[in-house]
């Protein structure tokens, strides 16, 4: 297979993780790195490493996605810059920590993991299950702790974090709108460090395919920020336009079988 076949393969998976991720209101993580995992597979890279990879390159097009909702959320008033300098911190750290252990399993392992997160994430949808405020906006090391831990397990799904930290912000009595756009600006922090991590982390794995970078491959990493941006746009008008919680019930069905799919492998 060709380089621009491999891109423009790529190119549509991006449209589809964007789209997706507009319709539904979710980091695209949760969709690029299934996605990525069974398309890695498929082009017969090593399965000892097709889930290192997912997360690694689904961390890396975060980054940049991030950067777009930051402007958008930014210019609305609804990142709340002093919860967000302590929780970055610790985001940091638990990222590139996080990013470690992922290295330290087994490739069938973390797709193991992975599946429960995408199991739980869906069963949470269909059951429309939110926390309830239930305390104030913790101090500066409080947050920190926080961050450090949903920075952690974000590098190993391979998320932007948002399935985490807006929940914890909305416990904290954070509004919705401020929770949303301040989850949106701590995805950029889990994203530079997860992606550093797992670039060096895979460093020197040989196993990897060419155009790699650690465990960052780059012509998907290319192919979906071209077009999931774009087509995070079409999916949010869509959202409008449609039934919201059948959409919801559809969606959250779909990663419950996503997740299956995972542990009967």
């Amino acid at each position: 297979m060709s380089l621009l076949s491999v891109f423009a393969i790529y190119m549509v998976l991006g449209a589809f993780a964007g789209t997706l991720a507009g319709l539904f209101g979710i980091g695209g993580g949760l969709i690029i790195v299934p996605v990525l995992i069974f398309s890695f597979g498929a082009q017969g890279f090593s399965l000892e490493i097709a889930a290192h990879m997912a997360v690694g390159t689904s961390l890396a097009t975060i980054v940049f996605t991030s950067l777009s909702s930051i402007r958008s959320h930014h210019g609305h008033g609804a990142i709340r810059w002093d919860i967000f300098r302590p929780m970055a911190l610790g985001i940091i750290v638990g990222a590139l920590i996080g990013a470690w252990t992922a290295a330290l399993l087994s490739g069938a392992a973390l797709e193991l993991i992975i599946g429960l997160f995408v199991i739980l994430v869906g069963l949470k949808m269909l059951l429309d299950v939110n926390p309830s405020p239930g305390r104030n906006v913790a101090g500066k090391t409080g947050l920190a702790t926080a961050g450090a831990g949903i920075g952690w397990a974000s590098a190993i799904f391979g998320i932007g974090g948002g399935t985490l930290t807006v929940p914890y912000l909305s416990w904290s009595n954070v509004r919705m709108q401020q929770a949303v756009g301040t989850s949106a600006a701590c995805g950029l922090p889990i994203a530079i460090a997860g992606a550093l991590g797992n670039a060096w982390t895979g460093w020197g794995e040989p196993a990897l395919p060419e155009y790699s970078l650690g465990f960052i491959y780059f012509p998907a990493l290319i192919g979906i920020i071209l077009t999931s941006v774009l087509f995070a746009r079409v999916g949010a008008n869509l959202a409008h336009r449609l039934n919201a919680k059948v959409l919801k019930r559809v969606f959250a069905i779909m990663l419950l079988l996503v997740g299956l799919r995972f542990l009967l492998s």
